[in-house]
């Protein structure tokens, strides 16, 4: 593979509006979108694919965005840990083909999946997770017209192209381990663990009924699924990728009283409780609720045989 910091980081990002972005981003490209303290940004992965993390700062809050291509996994860190504030760079090595990123004040390795220290002076510290999600440009233009997105970089990189066409249909490479056959290898779940409990959801379950009511721990959680996203992983070029949506997953309770939901056709959902209407980023924009917001629940959108390697006693949802 290549060298240390042979797939460079972004350390000092610059950012456009959406209008500017959209004159070469499409509607469906995904984009990471993570917002702090009243200030809102978009990551596309058209332009995280050539680099794999950013070292960046939203609201004041220094945070490292990543995003691994050959596992999925796209995961915001807070990059301060104890009184220090860290910036990430890529080793260049693999652990069950997931990234393992160095932090260049101690040169500790760290694995992007789990955001565990796994070697060096850092080992066994834990990089704290902040709750972002991967949806469509359109949606993150259309809620955030004002909001920044992160501009392409000045290397001599083809944004917008997917290096590893067809990835996400076929058997992972350079991963090593046994392979769940539950799930086909590279079919996308929606991951999560609460007071110790670790359930993967499926992505092709979670489109097929449009919102999942489901209880882990004593949680009950709602996965929402939207269709207007590509894959990054499909088409040669990103914009081109088949229609695999976006998900996010939210705490159901509001005010003590736990909702229960449902799709709508335009790509909303709605609480049988009370009748409103809500959006992808858990926000009431219409009935009784309007103006009320989920709780989001830490989440992440990763290939089946890498969740599976990392957390292998999770449980896999499945209807009754």
């Amino acid at each position: 593979g290549p060298p240390k910091d042979g797939i460079p980081a972004v350390d000092d990002p610059t950012f456009e509006s959406v209008t500017e972005a959209g004159a070469w981003l499409s509607e469906r490209d995904p984009v990471i979108a993570f917002a702090n303290n009243g200030e809102v940004k978009a990551y596309p992965l058209a332009i995280l694919m050539w680099h794999e993390i950013v070292n960046d700062e939203v609201g004041g809050l220094p945070v490292t965005v990543t995003f691994c291509p050959l596992c999925n996994a796209s995961i915001v860190f807070a990059s301060q840990l104890d009184d220090q504030i860290l910036d990430f760079g890529t080793t260049g090595r693999l652990r069950n083909s997931d990234l393992i990123m160095y932090d260049r004040q101690t040169e500790t390795w760290w694995q992007q999946f789990t955001g565990q220290a796994i070697v060096g002076e850092r080992v066994g510290r834990q990089l704290n997770f902040l709750p972002s999600r991967v949806i469509s440009f359109a949606d993150y233009a259309e809620r955030f017209p004002d909001g920044a997105v992160l501009a392409r970089p000045n290397f001599p990189r083809e944004y917008g192209r997917n290096p590893y066409t067809n990835y996400d249909s076929r058997q992972p490479f350079l991963f090593t381990g046994e392979i769940d056959e539950r799930l086909r290898a590279t079919e996308r779940v929606v991951g999560l663990e609460i007071d110790g409990e670790v359930v993967a959801y499926p992505f092709s379950t979670a489109a097929a009924e449009g919102a999942i009511n489901d209880r882990v721990g004593d949680v009950p959680v709602v996965i929402f699924h939207k269709a207007g996203t590509a894959s990054a992983l499909d088409s040669g070029q990103i914009a081109a990728g088949r229609d695999i949506g976006s998900t996010a997953v939210f705490d159901r309770r509001i005010d003590q009283q736990t909702l229960t939901f449902s799709p709508n056709a335009d790509g909303t959902f709605r609480d049988a409780e009370t009748g409103s209407t809500w959006n992808i980023l858990g926000e009431a924009v219409a009935g009784d609720m309007t103006g009320e917001r989920l709780e989001p629940i830490l989440a992440f959108d990763h290939f089946w045989f890498a969740w599976q390697a990392f957390y292998p006693d999770t449980k896999l949802f499945a209807m009754q």
